[in-house]
């Protein structure tokens, strides 16, 4: 198909104004927040409504040219990085909240809608929409039902699965469905699950039903400081194994917080190893009493100091150091590699003893922010990009890292999606078997692999190879040499 005549027909689809051709425009969508690959795009479309959608796929199906979805770009696995070219499908215009219903306790919005306008939407109905990923100010709905996106909070309100009703998508041929219609629970397969962390797989979100969190009556927030990591790491699973909930627990190691303080000027004295960001919520009524328990779990853990955030201003300038501090690294190296694994809790302490020794192992600094309250670690390998040796030192430490994971009984992603980046990692946890499981289940949405495809299954194994697997009935261990 020549390409002026795909140009032409996907404008009149989505009009001239919704269709982004031009070489240097492309740019643009090239990749996602991972720049590790990068893949140039046929072409650009930015539909505003689900049947402007519908006829993308169906125009693309007509002529084998694969779909790639696309939020705010701002994921960090690869999902949005067009590595087999074809049609870039933002939803960047589709931004409407469509209905707020209380009485239901929730909301429907188009995937283009911001994460953080949604919930500021929400407030004067004392409303939220909970999940809230660090990149909450950019990110979209629809990126984070892709991903199954997480965030600090999601210790106490969980990920973004906890919080789907039920999804309008296009399916590859471009029919257009529903999988559920806001009801908290519905009978048969559970659709809205299988397609919330899917990574754009198996089709393209155009509107949600969300789920609609109260917001607390009062907040706490204080900072602990620890000697070690492995005080505040303990502290952590202390607190949870006594039977308190914070709604948030998240932990800095001494790297990151010399980076914060370059940055926020939070005057963190550097000599403590880690920072413990604790976040308790709820009724007024006993909030204190919570707050004095759980910061007697960190005295007891070595705790050289626990500061209170007293004032609104305070607390958001805590949270603003926390969830920027990726940013912040750049005063500390030129480039980072964001690693995202999950272990045990009560695994933290020896897991983070083994990062310090990867990082000692590959001669490259590695700080640390994490969701310790649910065991997401976010190892931060610093580097400069720039020098060859030192890009492949940090791609063997990232393995390190998942196979200490995997070793402790963790998973290799919490939040941030397999997409390319993690997709040969996936025989580190997955048997030939499994992935072929799930294969068939992909090619039960879509056969033709022309959604989103070469994410996710292992390179040199495609999604149509583990399918007939499954349909053959081919057993691992014939085959466990051949997937690597």
């Amino acid at each position: 198909m020549p390409h002026t005549q795909l140009i032409d027909d996907l404008k009149r689809i989505v009009g001239p104004n919704g269709v982004v051709a031009n070489p240097d425009a492309l740019m643009t969508y090239d990749a996602d927040g991972c720049v590790m690959d990068i893949g140039e795009p046929q072409v650009v479309v930015l539909p505003t409504t689900a049947e402007q959608v519908s006829g993308v796929v169906r125009l693309a199906a007509r002529y084998g040219v694969p779909i790639v979805p696309r939020g705010a770009g701002t994921g960090l696995s690869g999902g949005a990085t067009p590595i087999t070219g074809g049609i870039v499908v933002s939803t960047a215009r589709m931004d409407r909240i469509l209905q707020v219903d209380t009485r239901n306790g929730r909301v429907l919005c188009q995937p283009g809608v911001i994460n953080w306008e949604l919930s500021n939407y929400l407030k004067p109905y004392g409303y939220q929409f909970a999940p809230d990923p660090s990149s909450q100010k950019a990110c979209t709905v629809g990126g984070n039902i892709a991903n199954n996106s997480g965030g600090p909070h999601c210790l106490k309100y969980g990920i973004t699965a906890s919080h789907v009703l039920g999804v309008e998508m296009v399916l590859p041929d471009g029919q257009i469905i529903w999988t559920g219609e806001g009801a908290p629970a519905l009978s048969g397969y559970d659709l809205t699950g299988v397609v919330t962390g899917s990574e754009g797989t198996i089709g393209l979100v155009t509107a949600a039903w969300l789920k609609l969190t109260r917001l607390p009556e009062a907040v706490r927030v204080v900072l602990a400081l620890f000697p070690t990591i492995a005080g505040a790491s303990a502290t952590v699973s202390q607190v949870i194994a006594g039977g308190f909930l914070p709604a948030a627990l998240e932990i800095m190691d001494r790297l990151a917080i010399k980076a914060v303080n370059d940055m926020y000027r939070l005057g963190l004295p550097e000599q403590a190893d880690a920072a413990l960001l604790i976040e308790v919520d709820g009724v007024e009524d006993g909030l204190d009493d919570l707050l004095a328990d759980v910061t007697a779990v960190c005295w007891r853990n070595g705790a050289i100091d626990v500061r209170p955030a007293r004032t609104l201003a305070e607390q958001n300038q805590v949270w603003a150091a926390r969830k920027n501090a990726f940013g912040a690294m750049g005063r500390l190296a030129p480039t980072y590699y964001l690693v995202d694994t999950v272990v045990p809790r009560t695994r933290l302490p020896y897991t983070m003893e083994q990062v310090g020794r990867i990082s000692a192992e590959y001669r490259l600094p590695i700080a640390n922010v994490f969701h310790a309250g649910d065991g997401n670690l976010h190892p931060i390998i610093l580097f400069d990009r720039r020098d060859s040796s030192q890009n492949q030192r940090a791609l063997e430490a990232a393995t390190g890292v998942m196979q200490v994971s995997i070793e402790q009984g963790g998973v290799i992603s919490g939040e941030h999606g397999i997409g390319v980046e993690k997709q040969d990692y996936m025989t580190l946890l997955f048997s030939t078997d499994d992935l072929a499981a799930m294969a068939g289940l992909h090619q039960s949405f879509d056969p033709n692999d022309l959604f989103n495809p070469g994410k996710v299954f292992p390179k040199g194994r495609g999604c149509g190879e583990l399918a007939a697997l499954r349909r053959a009935g081919v057993a691992w261990e014939s085959l466990k040499h051949g997937v690597n």
